[in-house]
């Protein structure tokens, strides 16, 4: 491999003529930039955080594109085609969706400068053809996804077509860095070092809170173990984001979730009819396409120039949605994370958040789709589906101003994942045994891997472990000659069918009768759907005709009424950092103070908190009682997000149930939840024996969620990720229930013929770290058990409380229409004009004792 120019000083002339290409554009290269540019010719390798919008780009992709200028160029008339230069940069992107934008952004300047470099995209939604060409020749620059990059080592010579790599680019870093395709990338990137040893690595990352880790873990260690030194590049360039709210004119005094949601739609559609073009962000697929129908519905003559975007529409519909977005032939696109991440969307200049953000990160990740080039203001204007996600609104204002942004930590020693890398090594040319421990200790995932646990994931692949060795199928890799290689056809076939790390329910593909493919909605929601059934999909109602061939067969519907499809990964938990600012909010108030439009507009309904309960401050827990028709509430409120709270509620239900025999059923929000019992709980003992103690926590945890039954339904996506079940031929997939039923039957052969295995273990760990957010649970208890305990009496239930009461009613009601339960329990709430008798405990290592005032 050619070596790195040691300095730019010379490369005078390339550099002249990229300045003199942004000048066209209108532009000058920004100091982050050149910085960038300078430590790739000096052979560096780094990460460079910016804004979106900023240039990051081009901040890693003209290093090499100066290297290349800078080299000599034989006469165009004795170049030959074979004479295109080899691959020499590999771009890693997180989503396919992405892949044409990037190939598109990287391949202006080539043309522009007349660089003889071929760029191509390959993922899962390259055609067949290209696929085909690229067997034989990759281009010079290839945009790829992690999956399609381990699927290039699968291939025996992957080491002569990587031999001339100079950078390897991963873009969005932040959002592969805590997953399982982080860690993927890790692994193909510690296989590219061991081949290019001057490798260049640039992570490209926004919004992240933890950028010496995320370097860490970009670059890998050395032979000793040690950091690989590395160039953190902070984009310079400001980027202010103007954060507002749309306010209801009236807010209730008891609100509930979902209540104010289409309610606000005139205020909506007015912002939109001022807009050049917007982006309207939903958290979930379902309320994507109730909100492109509510707009639609609003104004039908928006139905020309208004569109869907989510993961689950057709390949041809997005890119159509994109493309229209960029010409302005679109003005108005309700769309999901699926526009979170992009290139250029310039044409945008306002971004709509429905509901909460529930990050910091992400909030900032979805403005910077406005404004989307360097200098200009990013815009987002959030529209709230309840009252308290104000509070929401005006804390992710102060926190994005204090500069606290989320961390995400990279993962630790996924066994599913490498017994697939090892596999693919094995398809790949083969693998030694002490070679491959030096590769896989050089990635920050499994640089802590012990010999014992490869041994066990090596003999997991050749022989299936200690349970599974009698059966053929499951020994895919063969020691030949001192190489692990896999030598029968049919397992290569399975997993190159089977790699990659995203598990999801079955997709099934929904079509028109006439021919037309729509996209793809869950097993589960089809499940549901009888003939005749109508829902609306990709904004369009629907008529379900039958189910065949994974295809959910439809017709066109009249009239707009239907389900929604629901998709999983809907309940996203307010961060870490959210739910700290939005304490600091809440305390504010408490004190009377109420800045700025969306904390005014909330007034009314934490005073009226204040005066029937109180607003606990940030070294509190606030803890409500009171008796209904229902039996006895207990209302806590921790504000550390949904899943950490249904942590707790079972923590806390299966406390107290050790104290006194008792049923406990409770629902969850982001700020608390409620336990409601036939009989009084025992709160003040449960209290005083150690109620909120982190003593026997995990034990505690494990017991009260049933944690078996979780790590089991975990346990599917293991076992698809180590290549243990197989998901089918194309055509040919099983279904979920099929997955599920072969899973569990392999997890019962584990547990009770090889307790052993580290693959239960890892099912049971990602349940309580991924799930259940253990370590945050218990951070958060720690946090309790050393607070004041303020238990409450009130008469009726709180505002606080009212949305838990409604959540837990909305699973209730049936004949009766949910709205006109809420009106009554509304009016009933109203009734209360005081609170009950207060009582505080002072809690001291998870342990409270009772304050006599």
């Amino acid at each position: 491999m050619t070596p790195a120019i040691a300095t730019m000083d010379a490369w005078p002339d390339a550099q002249s003529r990229v300045h003199a290409w942004f000048a066209s554009r209108g532009w000058s290269p920004f100091e982050f930039q050149r910085e960038v540019w300078s430590a790739y010719a000096c052979g560096e390798s780094g990460l460079i955080h910016a804004a979106t919008g900023t240039g990051k780009t081009y901040a890693a992709w003209m290093g090499p594109v100066l290297e290349a200028l800078a080299e000599p160029v034989r006469p165009r008339s004795v170049r030959k085609r074979s004479d295109a230069a080899p691959l020499r940069v590999l771009w890693i992107t997180p989503l396919r969706a992405l892949a044409a934008d990037t190939e598109q952004a990287l391949r202006e300047p080539i043309e522009a400068l007349g660089l003889p470099w071929t760029i191509e995209s390959r993922t899962g939604d390259s055609s067949a053809a290209t696929r085909a060409r690229q067997r034989t020749r990759l281009p010079s620059a290839l945009v790829t996804t992690p999956e399609s990059l381990s699927l290039l080592l699968c291939r025996k010579d992957h080491e002569a077509i990587f031999a001339d790599v100079r950078c390897v680019v991963v873009d969005e870093w932040h959002e592969l860095l805590s997953t399982k395709r982080g860690a993927q990338v890790e692994l193909a990137l510690a296989r590219l070092r061991r081949i290019c040893p001057q490798l260049r690595t640039w992570g490209v990352s926004a919004t992240l809170g933890n950028l010496d880790t995320a370097a860490d873990t970009l670059l890998g260690y050395d032979a000793n173990g040690q950091s690989r030194p590395r160039r953190l590049v902070r984009g310079v360039v400001p980027k202010n984001t103007h954060i507002e709210a749309v306010t209801p004119g009236e807010m209730d005094r008891f609100p509930w979730a979902g209540h104010l949601n289409t309610k606000l739609l005139p205020q909506v559609m007015e912002r939109l009819e001022a807009a050049q073009s917007a982006i309207v962000f939903t958290n979930t697929r379902s309320q994507c396409e109730i909100w492109f129908q509510s707009i639609i519905a609003a104004n039908p003559a928006w139905f020309e120039f208004t569109a869907i975007h989510h993961g689950s529409l057709s390949r041809a519909q997005r890119e159509d949605v994109e493309d229209g977005l960029k010409t302005g032939r679109y003005r108005v696109v309700v769309a999901t994370s699926s526009l979170d991440l992009g290139v250029d969307f310039s044409p945008v200049d306002l971004v709509m958040q429905i509901g909460s953000p529930k990050g910091v990160a992400r909030l900032m990740q979805r403005a910077g789709r406005s404004g989307h080039s360097p200098g200009r203001v990013s815009h987002i204007l959030c529209v709230p589906t309840h009252a308290f996600e104000l509070v929401e609104v005006a804390a992710a204002r102060d926190a994005i101003a204090a500069g606290s942004i989320e961390s995400r930590d990279p993962l630790d020693r996924p066994l599913d994942l490498l017994a697939q890398h090892l596999v693919t090594l094995a398809l790949g040319g083969g693998f030694t045994r002490d070679d491959v421990l030096v590769e896989l200790r050089s990635t920050r995932a499994y640089q802590l891997l012990t010999e014992s646990e490869l041994d066990w994931v090596i003999d997991f692949v050749t022989r299936g472990g200690d349970a599974l060795k009698a059966y053929p199928e499951f020994a895919r890799v063969q020691l030949v000659n001192g190489r692990y290689e896999v030598t029968d056809r049919r397992v290569a076939l399975r997993h190159v069918l089977n790699i990659g790390t995203i598990v999801s329910d079955a997709a099934i593909a929904v079509r028109y009768l006439t021919g037309g493919r729509l996209g793809t909605v869950e097993e589960s929601f089809v499940s549901r759907l009888s003939p005749g059934d109508k829902f609306i999909f990709a904004g369009t109602p629907l008529e379900f005709v039958r189910l065949r061939d994974l295809t959910a067969w439809v017709r066109r519907a009249k009239g707009i009424s239907g389900a929604i499809p629901r998709w999983q990964g809907a309940r996203m938990p307010l961060s870490t950092e959210l739910s700290h600012a939005v304490r600091l909010k809440l305390e504010e108030a408490r004190q009377g103070v109420f800045s700025g439009h969306e904390m005014e507009s909330v007034r009314p309904v934490l005073t009226l908190q204040a005066e029937r309960s109180i607003i606990p401050r940030p070294d509190e827990l606030l803890i409500e009682r009171c008796e209904t028709r229902d039996g006895f509430h207990l209302f806590v409120y921790p504000f550390e997000g949904r899943l950490v709270h249904e942590g707790l509620a079972a923590l806390f239900a299966y406390r107290m149930a050790q104290l006194a025999p008792t049923t406990f059923s409770f629902s969850c929000n982001d700020y608390g939840f409620e336990l409601l019992t036939a009989e009084p709980a025992p709160l003040e003992d449960a209290l005083e024996s150690g109620l909120l103690s982190t003593d026997h926590l995990l034990h505690d945890i494990t017991q009260s969620l049933n944690a078996a039954e979780l790590a089991r339904r975990q346990f599917r996506e293991i076992a698809r990720v180590a290549g243990l079940i197989f998901s089918g031929y194309p055509g040919q997939s099983k279904s979920v229930k099929q997955m599920q039923a072969s899973s569990s039957l392999l997890y019962d052969v584990f547990v009770n013929y090889d307790p052993d295995n580290l693959l239960i273990h890892q099912a049971r760990r990602e349940v309580l770290e991924r799930q259940l957010e253990s370590s945050r649970l218990g951070r958060v208890l720690a946090r309790l058990s050393d607070s004041t305990v303020r238990v409450i009496d009130v008469e009726r239930p709180t505002p606080l409380a009212f949305p838990l009461l409604v959540d837990s009613t909305r699973s209730r009601v049936s004949s009766e229409k949910l709205a006109d339960r809420v009106r009554r329990m509304t009016v009933s709430a109203e009734k209360s004009t005081r609170s009950g008798k207060a009582m505080e405990f002072r809690a001291h290592d998870g342990r409270a004792t009772k304050v006599v005032k």
